[in-house]
C-alpha cells in the first residue's frame, strides 16, 4: 500500500483516541451551557422556558440533569450512550421547538452537539473510558 493510503487507513487507537476528545469536547462544553442553568436551580429560580408543557420547574430540571450530569458521564466515558440520549433530546428540542423560528445561525451550535452526541451514541464510549473498565471485570 502506498504511503499516501496509509494515512487514510483506521487505525483502533486513533479512533478511541477520537472518540475520547470527542467526549471530553461535546461533554465539557455543555457543561458550561449547564452551569447558569444549575445555579438558578440551587438559588430556587425556576424563571425557565417551558418547550414541551411540563412547566418551567420540570424543564430546569431535565435540562440541568442533561447538561451537567450527563455530560459529565459522557465526559469520563461511564453510561455512555445511555446519558447520550437525554443530550440528543435537549438538542432536538433547541433545534425544533426553542428556536424552529429562528434562522440556521441561531441553531448551527445545536445542530454541532446533537452530531457529536449522535456519534457517542452509535459508537460508544471507547477504549479510554470508564464503561470500557468496567466492561473487562
Amino acid at each position: 500500500m502506498s504511503s499516501k493510503l496509509k494515512l487514510l487507513s483506521t487505525k483502533p487507537a486513533l479512533v478511541d483516541l477520537s472518540l475520547l476528545l470527542i467526549r471530553i469536547l461535546a461533554g465539557g462544553f455543555i457543561l458550561s451551557h449547564g452551569l447558569g442553568k444549575l445555579q438558578k436551580l440551587i438559588n430556587g429560580d425556576f424563571t425557565f422556558a417551558d418547550p414541551l408543557g411540563v412547566g418551567p420547574e420540570a424543564s430546569l430540571i431535565l435540562t440541568v440533569f442533561a447538561e451537567i450530569i450527563c455530560a459529565f458521564f459522557i465526559v469520563i466515558g461511564l453510561f455512555t450512550r445511555f446519558m447520550a440520549a437525554p443530550l440528543i433530546i435537549t438538542m432536538l428540542v433547541i433545534i425544533f421547538i426553542v428556536h424552529k423560528t429562528d434562522d440556521f445561525g441561531h441553531k448551527e451550535l445545536a445542530y454541532f452537539y446533537l452530531i457529536n452526541y449522535i456519534v457517542i451514541f452509535l459508537s460508544g464510549a471507547g477504549k479510554y473510558s470508564v464503561d470500557k473498565l468496567l466492561l473487562k471485570k
